[in-house]
């Protein structure tokens, strides 16, 4: 294995994984950390955790074990994967994770780059923008979880962090990877660990990914990742090579947590032309809503059906207000996991999930181990085969056309 890679979430690692697989090496999503070796054939491995949003400890705790597993593969080069939204809180987990990494491979010049300009997200002046509004404007402030109220990457790592933040400039990443090497020594040289890295194109994030070449650890979103194969394309290490898709046959099922307003909206797209189940998080706490009431309305509907609980900010706040974030949170995402373990037991084998934190129960709770990437569906969601008869696809929050779910419905397989 050449590229070791961390994710904090499954949907930003499978986004990863995607992006790594569409510039040509052979990249294999694994969830958690393995406990065997990987196969000799992959080059790029991307462990998937659960760590966004988790205690500060346990989440460098599981990096660290996950990066001590990518080192005995042989991986020359660390990637540390997060939300090209950022999604932290002022308290972490995004700068503590990378100190560790930092300090565990004894790394500098490490750039932080959560830019995707494919899906809308640049970033200018040290901000970060969602295609032409402020972070902390694009409805990311309401996220349950995580709100973002500072579009200010260096101010809101330099509250994570205990180095201190450098940054690079568009002007000089335009000005291509040499220059970009240059200004990385000039912030190393003036006591700058972690350092911010301005990106508003692929062709920018292209030039960043040249300039790493060599370092031992890099952060940012998937899309800084696009131009690091390159660096083991040019001396000869990557097979090329590539498989050939199957789906799988019969019904697909929707299941959405996100509250995002992206996957609000494909939502609302959906239901108009697909049976929808609207979850009741009171009921579900209160355990007057059961799996098996659910699993009967999907058995009984046609199309492609679609079990949401993607609500309105200001419901998600009163329902956390009530029973408390934590509880509200782990019992949706223990509701739908248990969906989602049914419907396999169902033989329903085609799955859509919507949501970080939904998406990484699901596949704790059908307990996924290593997934294999196939086609783009949209900008940053892959289809993955879990298995012979199962394929899945893991979609961040924020991403996706309006008529995603149709169209990844498609992706995955035949219809019913």
């Amino acid at each position: 294995m050449l590229l070791g890679c961390i994710g904090d979430d499954f949907t930003g690692s499978s986004d990863l994984a995607n992006t790594i697989a569409k510039q040509g090496m052979r990249c294999v999503l694994f969830s958690g950390v393995p406990n065997e070796p990987a196969s000799q054939n992959v080059e790029a491995g991307v462990v998937a955790l659960k760590s966004r949003s988790i205690a500060t400890k346990d989440a460098v705790q599981q990096s660290l074990a996950a990066l001590e597993w990518l080192l005995a593969q042989g991986c020359e080069q660390i990637f540390f994967k997060y939300c090209s939204t950022f999604d932290s809180t002022p308290d972490g987990n995004i700068g503590p994770v990378a100190d560790a990494l930092a300090d565990a491979l004894n790394a500098y010049k490490v750039i932080v780059c959560p830019a995707f300009p494919g899906t809308g997200r640049s970033v200018y002046k040290g901000h970060l923008f969602v295609k032409d509004t402020l972070l902390n404007e694009s409805g990311m402030q309401d996220h349950p979880l995580t709100p973002m109220t500072d579009a200010n990457i260096r101010r809101w790592l330099a509250a994570q962090t205990k180095y201190s933040v450098g940054y690079i400039d568009a002007e000089d990443v335009l000005a291509g990877a040499p220059t970009i090497k240059a200004s990385l020594t000039a912030q190393h040289c003036a006591q700058k660990r972690l350092i911010v890295v301005d990106a508003l194109r692929d062709a920018d994030l292209m030039e960043i990914g040249e300039a790493a070449e060599g370092l031992p650890l890099v952060t940012g979103g998937s899309g800084v990742a696009i131009g690091l194969p390159r660096n083991f394309e040019r001396r000869g290490l990557i097979a090329k090579s590539s498989k050939v898709w199957r789906g799988e046959p019969g019904k697909c099922v929707v299941l959405s947590g996100s509250c995002s307003n992206t996957t609000r909206g494909q939502v609302a797209f959906h239901a108009k032309s697909n049976p929808s189940y609207e979850i009741d998080t009171c009921a579900v706490i209160s355990g007057t809503l059961s799996v098996a009431t659910v699993m009967n309305w999907i058995h009984a509907v046609d199309g492609i059906p679609l079990v949401y609980s993607s609500a309105e900010p200001q419901v998600v706040s009163d329902i956390q207000s009530h029973f408390g974030r934590e509880k509200s949170a782990l019992a949706l995402e223990h509701f739908f996991a248990t969906i989602a373990a049914q419907l396999v037991l169902a033989g329903i084998g085609k799955i859509l999930t919507a949501g970080g934190e939904t998406s990484g129960a699901i596949v704790e709770g059908l307990n996924l181990t290593v997934l294999q990437i196939g086609p783009e569906i949209d900008p940053g969601v892959p289809a993955l085969r879990a298995n012979m008869g199962l394929v899945i696809a893991l979609k961040s929050g924020n991403f996706g056309a309006p008529n995603y779910f149709k169209k990844a419905a498609l992706v995955l397989g035949d219809t019913q």
